[in-house]
């Protein structure tokens, strides 16, 4: 969809019905599936490196950044899939941003058996300030009423059946499994692990949000050579989806800090060198 007719959508509040529809006339085309995938982690900076992809002339983004078609979606077929991207045979690389990918139990799998040459990219941030962030997410959007230490105590209660359930393919969907993962999304060895049961690490490009946030152009143009594009010489970098929030409780953060240790630690065995944030 043309960057001018999205504005315009966008401002008369027709924008979700212009995709419908541009998506319907999209699936009688023969259309192509994505080259590579930025899969995660959700609040660690997948927008921002999305939006400056995209900037590369050769970059097709897709009619939505993320289409959750491996996790939220998965029920509508490969059709639907198939028509947020180009024209099959079309020149340029195909991208898919969708951060609950990394998290979802079943995508994975799913991913691999339709697209198991896609370079998938991970972003990850220090896991306490992630979780922080997450939280506050939420806590704009309308979806979480209780204090951020309540939300992370209450997690496991909130989270851990429907994981088991999401992976055993007794549900589709859970809201809270998606919502309110504060902590468990920031466990990110284990879910590269997932990962790497299907893919071999060479498809993966795992960076930091801190390198990204510190020389935003580097990074992009890390991962641009990654998928096979030419890089950028300038690019408009401003950061998408930030927000100001209270600052977090020094105590909680400790506490979080020491929750996550051996998780950290599990992460540098799967990444074969130290963490730092």
């Amino acid at each position: 969809m043309h960057p001018t007719l999205i504005r315009t959508l966008r401002w008369f509040g027709l924008l979700e019905t212009g995709r419908r529809v541009e998506l319907k006339l999209r699936s009688h085309d023969v259309r192509a599936l994505p080259d590579t995938m930025i899969i995660g982690a959700m609040k660690s900076g997948t927008s921002s490196l999305h939006y400056y992809l995209a900037q590369q002339p050769q970059v097709i983004a897709p009619l939505r950044k993320e289409v959750h078609y491996f996790d939220l979606n998965f029920e509508r077929g490969e059709a639907w899939y198939r028509a947020s991207f180009g024209r099959e045979g079309q020149d340029g690389v195909n991208i898919d941003s969708s951060p609950y990918y990394l998290f979802h139990p079943l995508v994975p799998q799913r991913a691999h058996a339709l697209v198991p040459n896609a370079k998938l990219v991970v972003l990850l941030r220090d896991p306490v300030r992630r979780a922080y962030s997450h939280y506050w997410h939420q806590r704009d959007k309308g979806r979480e009423s209780l204090s951020f230490e309540d939300a992370i105590a209450a997690e496991p209660d909130r989270i851990d059946r429907d994981h088991e359930r999401l992976a055993l393919g007794e549900i589709e969907l859970s809201e809270a499994h998606q919502y309110f993962s504060y902590l468990a999304r920031g466990r990110y060895a284990e879910q590269l692990e997932r990962w790497l049961q299907f893919y071999p690490r060479e498809q993966l490009l795992i960076l930091r949000f801190a390198d990204l946030a510190r020389d935003p152009l580097l990074v992009t143009n890390e991962a641009l050579a990654y998928i096979g594009l030419p890089p950028l010489s300038s690019a408009k970098l401003e950061p998408r989806h930030t927000r100001k929030y209270p600052p977090l409780d020094p105590a909680t953060a400790e506490r979080l800090r020491d929750y996550f240790v051996p998780h950290d630690a599990a992460l540098a065995k799967v990444l074969g060198r130290p963490v730092s944030w």
